[in-house]
């Protein structure tokens, strides 16, 4: 059997447990039709880049799946059938990941860390970057360095005749 990962959104006006209820069903969707389930992790409710079908936000949850072909696609059917489902990726790889996803990771740093709200760092600001050997600039750089002073074009009012 075929080894994959499975992601998937779900809408974000859903409460936890209607999207535990739809991982459930489409576990059983896949252990019906001869595959099993191994890892599921619920990523939480994450902004969008963009708007999917009016929803600024959605739940994410990773699956990994060991199934037939036929029982992948009729869980993909289905999920392109409910309304619930924003989109859907999968994945065919050559193993399962061991431990956390890289995602669940993220998460675990960001709270040894502190989160986002850790302010002991100071200020950040673009001015105090290491600029390295560039040197201060000057208006001479943008136009392309030393050309000497500009002359007036021919034929133009003011220019020399």
């Amino acid at each position: 059997m075929a080894l994959y990962e499975h992601v998937f959104l779900a809408r974000q006006d859903l409460s936890q447990q209607q999207v535990d209820a739809l991982v459930e069903q489409y576990k059983g969707v896949i252990t019906a039709n001869g595959g099993s389930v191994g890892r599921i992790e619920n990523w939480g409710l994450k902004s969008l880049t963009y708007r999917v079908k009016k929803n600024r936000k959605a739940y994410y949850t990773l699956m990994d799946i060991t199934c037939p072909p036929a029982a992948l696609n009729e869980m993909e059917r289905q999920m392109g059938l409910s309304e619930d489902v924003l989109r859907f990726l999968t994945i065919k790889v050559e193993a399962h990941e061991e431990g956390a996803s890289a995602m669940m990771q993220k998460r675990e740093e960001r709270s040894e860390r502190g989160g986002f709200g850790d302010r002991d760092r100071g200020p950040r600001s673009f001015g105090d970057r290491d600029r390295g050997d560039r040197g201060p600039r000057s208006f001479g750089d943008r136009d392309g360095g030393d050309r000497g002073p500009r002359r007036p074009r021919e034929g133009v009012e003011g220019g020399a005749e």
